[in-house]
């Protein structure tokens, strides 16, 4: 059985590129089993590019992904669409259908890939919404409720088939103070209470240096890796000037912006 701390996931070599510019060079790092891992750095260097690669919506001009010892990206067609089972994704905009309700969003993917019947869907649906404080909330739409609250939809609907893995890109984007720190107490509760590893864009200082258990940073001057590490340490033991300045800048004076690369 495996047991957290040991490597979930490895980035081996990897290097993203558009044509010939190329976004990220050599990429090497290692997420633990059960960790919150922080994928960070300023608006444009790459963190939800990054993401996509490591899901498969991207393809490496070089390097490999690996999960549990077996290579992500040489994998089979039908190999990577098994391993994507154990993936739970969280996009940005929450990427919620408006014509459904959110039990009806939440049960999507378990109609797709189960052989759950229409109760059982309903129930599991009507599960997930309860554990992110929705419960109530099934006949909702969308347009009906406010951005943390499809956040959390969003996040009910990613956990829906219990992923081994959830990849959240920028969960916090556009959300207050207030409603974003209720956010990283349940992502941190769904982490304890399921054991899944969690991957998260942001650039958000708050919640990076209150949850992350581990991070990278993508630097934009030298197109690699700035720094490997857990965000508290980074703050106070990296010599890398630019992760520096990342992890001591004013929320006010944010420069990096809340868009995601």
């Amino acid at each position: 059985m495996a047991s957290q701390g040991e490597d979930h996931i490895t980035v081996r070599g990897l290097t993203m590129a558009f044509g010939d510019f190329v976004v990220m060079h050599d990429l090497d790092f290692t997420v633990k089993r059960g960790s919150i891992f922080f994928i960070m750095g300023g608006s444009g260097c790459g963190k939800s590019t990054l993401l996509r690669h490591m899901i498969g919506l991207n393809e490496p001009a070089k390097g490999e992904v690996w999960y549990d010892g077996v290579n992500f990206t040489t994998a089979s067609p039908e190999e990577r669409e098994q391993m994507r089972r154990r993936f739970g994704v969280l996009y940005q905009s929450g990427a919620l259908w408006s014509s459904m309700t959110l039990a009806e969003n939440v049960g999507l993917p378990l109609g797709e890939f189960t052989r759950l019947s229409p109760e059982e869907i309903d129930e599991v649906a009507a599960l997930k919404l309860a554990l992110v404080g929705l419960r109530g909330f099934e006949d909702y739409f969308p347009s009906e409720i406010s951005g943390g609250m499809q956040k959390r939809a969003g996040l009910a609907r990613a956990m829906a088939l219990d992923p081994d893995i959830l990849f959240l890109d920028e969960p916090s984007a556009g959300l207050d103070p207030i409603t974003s720190r209720l956010l990283d107490e349940l992502i941190v509760g769904l982490r304890d209470s399921l054991g899944a590893t969690i991957v998260i864009v942001s650039h958000e200082l708050a919640s990076i240096l209150s949850i992350g258990d581990d991070s990278i940073f993508l630097d934009t001057e030298t197109r690699t890796l700035g720094a490997h590490g857990k965000p508290s340490e980074l703050l106070r033991h990296c010599d890398n000037d630019n992760v520096r300045r990342f992890l001591t800048r004013s929320p006010e004076n944010d420069a990096s912006g809340g868009k995601a690369a």
